[in-house]
């Protein structure tokens, strides 16, 4: 067990007396020579515990080649009673799961020559051709410019994979593919379908297998087992009142068993920290043990939207949009991320070789939270305390 220094504990008893009730614990940097210096980045975290906008936050920011700062604050659970937040805490990642596991499985794919990335999808799932979609391609999902609506039918009982592969084939675009960006679950289901068609694998053994244990992520899976329950961050209630606690989050991967291309993954910080640092380093032509070449990483992090449209998109991973808040204020365009529902979400700057990485489960326990403008104000800082001194 890591023992906090004696200045890290008086601090923790310090916070503790300002947020009155709410548990606030932190983990120290590793020891660094001329560390950056986050305590806009702590104050900020220690802010959203008290003000409610997440029950607790781990926090990871990584810069030339290293975790430069490190943090838990508040809860893990409060309800049916309360858990501290801890640095291996496992959180539902949510949408994360588009650009860290079926994004780049759709491109190990491709980077076998199975397929163009301006073949329409219904070369390879006849099915999808159906309701007008057959002009859609595999660059359109990828980009979220398909046209296809944001959410699979929840109003009505549906059931199981081959559900919600009916349901899906049989979807109408509500917009001409390439006309404009619609971010859509719709399109990474499609391609968590593709994946299986092209691999003869379910997603989840395929991701497991050709990403996840690459990469050395033992803390990442779907499906996690009863054995990670007590680590793993709590959400919400679903429909019956039942606290999913390692179930997914998200109701059409639920549906579908927590197996869908586009939500189920569960992962800790340790885990996404190594699958940033290896991102980055494949992509700067470091050595790495990331699963993709570094002409396909630069592929999936450059836009590659249709022409003359201005909402830029990579192949899985947000560039420019109005869900980029979360680059803040002093990372530049060019770097790129991704958030998840429940309160996660990662973005990395190659130009600086940096990653913000913030966990959260903020809509536990009552679906209420919001880290916006956390996300925002986190980046802000850090990118700040990671420039160069000026003069």
């Amino acid at each position: 067990m890591h023992v906090l220094p004696a200045a890290t504990r008086l601090k923790r008893r310090h916070v503790l007396m300002l947020a009155g009730a709410t548990t606030v614990t932190a983990c120290a940097p590793h020891a660094r020579s001329a560390s950056p210096d986050m305590r806009d980045v702590d104050r900020r975290l220690r802010q959203a515990v008290i003000r409610g906008e997440a029950p607790g936050v781990v926090c990871a920011i990584g810069h030339d080649r290293q975790i430069v700062h490190r943090a838990a604050y508040g809860r893990r659970a409060v309800t049916p009673r309360a858990e501290p937040m801890t640095w291996d805490t496992v959180f539902d990642m949510a949408s994360l799961t588009k650009p860290l596991i079926t994004a780049p499985c759709v491109m190990q794919l491709w980077e076998q020559g199975l397929f163009g990335l301006d073949d329409p999808v219904s070369r390879y799932l006849p099915q999808f051709a159906a309701a007008g979609k057959s002009t859609i391609t595999i660059r359109h999902l990828l980009t979220h410019y398909s046209g296809l609506p944001p959410d699979l039918d929840l109003d009505h009982p549906w059931q199981g994979r081959d559900a919600a592969f009916r349901l899906t084939m049989g979807t109408a675009p509500s917009q001409p593919p390439g006309s404009g960006f619609i971010y859509s679950d719709i399109n990474f289901i499609t391609l968590g379908f593709l994946v299986e068609k092209l691999s003869g694998m379910t997603l989840d053994a395929y991701a497991t297998r050709y990403i996840l244990a690459p990469l050395g992520m033992r803390q990442s899976r779907f499906l996690p087992p009863e054995t990670w329950r007590p680590r793993i961050a709590p959400t919400q209630p679903d429909e019956n009142g039942h606290m999913l606690r390692g179930q997914v989050n998200d109701p059409s991967s639920r549906r579908m068993g927590g197996v869908a291309g586009h939500a189920g993954l569960f992962s800790d910080a340790d885990d996404m920290c190594l699958y940033a640092q290896a991102l980055l380093d494949r992509r700067a032509g470091r050595p790495s043990a990331f699963p993709l070449q570094q002409q396909t990483v630069m592929l999936m992090t450059t836009a590659q939207q249709p022409g003359g449209k201005s909402d830029l998109r990579g192949l899985g991973w947000d560039i420019s949009t109005h869900y980029s808040s979360v680059r803040g204020d002093r990372f530049p365009l060019g770097s790129f991320g991704h958030t998840g529902f429940t309160g996660t979400s990662l973005w990395l700057d190659p130009g600086s070789d940096s990653y913000v990485l913030i966990l959260t489960s903020r809509l536990h326990p009552a679906g209420r939270g919001n880290v916006v403008r956390l996300r925002h104000d986190v980046a802000t800082a850090a990118a700040l305390a990671l420039s160069p001194p000026q003069g």
